[in-house]
């Protein structure tokens, strides 16, 4: 990862199989980076992203979701139960992630760039609650950013702008 970060695209994360992933992997796609849990009021989104998937994919877009249990402990499980619950309960088949923490000391180099580079409400920079969504352009550019309550069916056209 270069000393300062310019791109979503020299991150690395782990997936939820525990494999790093370089991030320049999804470079020249659009992305959806959301952080998600298993047990929110917001979990019925997960049908809402793996629509998105399935619409655009092909065209060049992704969702990647970051588990995170900083909210309400609302992602108690381990990667395999949280994987085996989106693959099951939501047929999700985007790119899934290694639990993270989005906000204080321990949040994940990506998140403080994402936060860094699209604030929330009057400038915070914190993420709210689960299933804030960051949308990427396909050179690794935060575009916006989307409240929990965003319904992702509303992104569709922003997707769309970007494909």
């Amino acid at each position: 990862m270069p000393e300062t970060p310019t791109s979503v695209h020299d991150f690395e994360a782990t997936d939820i199989q525990g494999n790093p992933r370089p991030l320049s992997e999804f470079a020249g796609r659009v992305l959806l980076i959301t952080n998600v849990a298993s047990q929110c009021g917001f979990t019925r989104q997960y049908s809402g992203l793996q629509a998105l998937q399935d619409r655009f994919h092909e065209r060049g877009f992704d969702v990647l979701g970051f588990p995170c249990n900083q909210f309400g402990n609302q992602e108690p499980g381990d990667e395999s139960q949280i994987a085996e619950f989106c693959s099951t309960r939501f047929q999700a088949n985007f790119p899934m992630f290694a639990k993270v923490e989005v906000n204080g000391n321990n949040a994940h180099p990506l998140y403080q760039h994402l936060k860094a580079q699209a604030p929330g409400l009057m400038g915070t920079q914190a993420v709210k609650w689960n299933f804030t969504k960051f949308l990427v352009d396909r050179e690794g550019q935060v575009v916006r950013r989307y409240a929990s309550n965003t319904d992702p069916k509303d992104i569709a056209q922003d997707i769309e702008r970007l494909l």
